[in-house]
């Protein structure tokens, strides 16, 4: 017969197993999470080396445009030289690129030339399957960022998360501009 010692021991071992598991789930979670950001960080890096091509694309055909072209271009630096850690900021900052961006590619309407030209659609191109990826990457990030915030909040890795100092992670928010109502004119 089995002594009231072995089960506690088998006991102890089965709680030390779970502990485990849950401790593992979190730290995978976690890592899931900032893997998922740094795809958006990819992305808006690629974005980055792919606006100086524009610019100077757009540049001679559209001169009296140079207040946006500089702003563009103003953003971009600014990106580059906000902290790794600092996701608040660096998606400020996006969004306003983003927001620049299309104001460029409006201008081609009013420029013909620049509209044919071969290159500024190439570039239109890339960059809009850019802003697409980076818009997945954050999808990603959000639907990351549910799983990991959910084990923090369930039983039994709540507690595993609190003895460890996991701490909740925030979701990307969308900009207020882009969840307007466009208007439109007939």
């Amino acid at each position: 017969m089995i002594s009231l010692t072995w089960i506690i021991v088998i006991i102890a071992i089965l709680l030390v197993i779970v502990y485990i598991a849950v401790y593992n789930g979190l730290q995978k979670a976690k890592v899931y999470t900032d893997e998922s950001w740094s795809q958006i960080d990819v992305q808006l890096k690629r974005r980055n080396d792919l606006i100086p091509n524009l610019v100077e694309t757009t540049k001679g055909y559209a001169k009296h445009e140079k207040e946006t072209l500089e702003n563009v271009v103003h953003l971009r630096n600014q990106l580059t030289n906000i902290p790794s850690d600092d996701h608040a900021q660096t998606l400020k900052v996006s969004n306003q690129i983003s927001d620049a961006l299309k104001s460029i590619f409006a201008l081609s309407e009013n420029y013909p030339d620049l509209k044919a030209n071969q290159n500024f659609l190439k570039l239109q191109e890339e960059l809009t399957n850019t802003e697409n990826k980076i818009a997945y990457s954050r999808q990603l990030y959000n639907s990351s960022a549910a799983l990991y915030d959910q084990k923090l909040l369930t039983f039994p890795s709540n507690i595993v998360a609190h003895i460890h100092g996991f701490k909740k992670v925030d979701y990307l928010q969308t900009n207020e501009s882009e969840k307007e109502v466009p208007k439109v004119k007939f």
